[in-house]
């Protein structure tokens, strides 16, 4: 099994619109687990545009996804981001902004927050 760049998946996935079992090994290749978690989290629809953010639903918690990067621990503790690393939440979000299936809604997230 050849195994595949991150940016090669991407590519693939944004030309495909759709998550090929081709690419999805590739994601899973590139990133183990982490891109297991992110392909379940898109497939389950947990993956959220706001108007101020991007919003990645966790089994635990909710994290905010920006300019690649993630407010989730194993961003801030476990991620080499300069080794080209990132967290399923971010991988996620990448997987679903390709393939179309971000849910966006029409608010600040800032606001629905406070009422969680």
């Amino acid at each position: 099994m050849r195994v595949v760049s991150e940016e090669d998946w991407r590519e693939r996935l944004a030309a495909a619109g759709e998550l090929t079992p081709e690419v999805a090994g590739a994601i899973l290749d590139a990133h183990g687990d982490r891109g297991s978690r992110a392909i379940e989290a898109v497939s389950e629809g947990r993956v959220k545009e706001y108007r101020d953010f991007t919003v990645v639903v966790g089994h635990e918690d909710e994290y905010v996804v920006e300019d690649g990067g993630c407010t989730c621990a194993d961003s801030a503790y476990n991620i080499d981001s300069e080794a080209g690393e990132r967290c399923w939440h971010v991988l996620a979000v990448d997987i679903a902004e390709r393939v179309g299936a971000v849910d966006h809604h029409d608010m600040w997230y800032s606001e629905v927050r406070e009422f969680i």
